[in-house]
């Protein structure tokens, strides 16, 4: 980056180049801070944000905790089962009100007990009863709009954010003879990588790497000459590959019997933006839900489940665990291959290379990054 440019500038003018002879996003864009703020400024607080799936919230009184670009969330059933997202911050002397994940009958203040419902009315106040200007009516917690989109908890800051079902309409015209709602969520984890965040989307995005960053697991299976980018969609961008018997679970289960042909052993990887990157089967998914923590970090939400044939089948949880087990392998070599991106990037020698074909996914990527912080 010269002295009179910004990291903007530099990746509008990486952008201007046709795919058919683009570059990487440049350096600054993942390590300089200022970019950070612009992403969670103009991005993160202005898209749709996964929270992990409605199934890990099953029943009233179910929470679970996030930040989106730096607020405080709260997603939990109410007392009617609805999905809902309330501000996480208590409306008296503003600390922050649960952590984690759990059940809880009431949110509760741990500085002063203030407590309010399920629904984020103010319930209760201890010793309030003299301040004139107090009225428990008037109080409560600000709503955050929370869907439930194909089965993913879908949270934005945004008000004015088309629905997911609107915007990622062109999902379900791709994938929606899988019926994602219907799959089970068995597995939900929570990792911190040393890493920026659009460096594991990236590689999520691309099969390119699969060959020799999963040498020891999936990679002799891939063949760089069978593998296809389609162009992606406004929203998303995807790309698909065939697989065989030896994993057993990537495959329709035999009592399916509407899935015909290629469709049974068909595998998606779709990467929403900014930040949910799924794997798709007939016969399980697994995900990842990106949050930035600084340049040189990322939190990861990781989970996965079964479709809902082989959650019928006796042998599931054999299979399950056999699956479970490849995924985190896999997992740890794209730590590793990631986290030595990030560590090259620190070098004063740093500097982008010319696209594979294989990686139309990543420039299309890097064109929506480019629209959202010069917006």
């Amino acid at each position: 980056m010269t002295a009179h440019s910004s990291p903007v500038a530099e990746l509008a003018k990486t952008m201007s180049a046709p795919f058919e002879q683009a570059q990487a996003m440049p350096v600054s864009v993942y390590t300089d801070p200022a970019f950070l703020a612009e992403e969670q400024e103009k991005i993160f607080a202005k898209s749709w944000i996964c929270a992990g799936r409605a199934d890990g919230l099953k029943n009233p009184g179910d929470y679970l905790t996030m930040e989106i670009s730096g607020e405080p969330v709260i997603v939990l059933r109410d007392r009617d089962g609805q999905l809902r997202a309330l501000s996480n911050v208590c409306r008296h002397r503003m600390s922050t009100l649960l952590e984690g994940r759990g059940t809880t009958r009431a949110i509760v203040c741990p500085y002063h007990a203030w407590t309010y419902s399920l629904d984020g009315t103010l319930r209760g106040a201890p010793a309030m009863e003299l301040n004139g200007s107090f009225c428990k009516e008037h109080i409560a917690l600000p709503q955050i709009r929370c869907v439930d989109w194909q089965g993913w908890i879908m949270v934005t800051l945004d008000a004015d954010l088309p629905e997911p079902a609107e915007a990622l309409k062109e999902v379900d015209d791709l994938v929606g003879y899988l019926d994602m709602s219907r799959y089970q969520e068995l597995f939900r984890e929570e990792h911190r990588w040393n890493t920026n965040w659009k460096i594991l989307a990236e590689n999520f995005m691309e099969s390119y790497h699969l060959p020799v960053c999963h040498a020891g697991t999936i990679g002799g299976a891939s063949k760089l000459k069978d593998m296809v980018c389609p162009e992606g969609f406004e929203s998303f961008n995807y790309h698909h590959i065939l697989k065989d018997e030896r994993v057993p679970l990537a495959l329709a289960h035999p009592s399916n019997t509407t899935l015909e042909g290629d469709d049974r052993k068909r595998t998606w990887l779709l990467a929403i933006y900014p930040s949910l990157l799924i794997t798709l089967t007939p016969g399980y998914f697994w995900y990842l839900s990106l949050m930035p923590d600084g340049p040189d970090h990322v939190k990861i939400l990781y989970g996965g489940g079964l479709s809902p044939e082989f959650m019928e089948d006796p042998k599931a949880p054999e299979y399950f665990d056999a699956l479970k087990a490849l995924l985190d392998h896999v997992n740890e070599e794209d730590k590793g291959c990631t986290e030595k991106v990030w560590k090259g990037m620190q070098s004063k020698f740093a500097a982008p290379g010319a696209l594979s074909h294989l990686e139309r996914p990543n420039y299309e990527f890097a064109r929506w990054i480019l629209d959202k912080v010069q917006a």
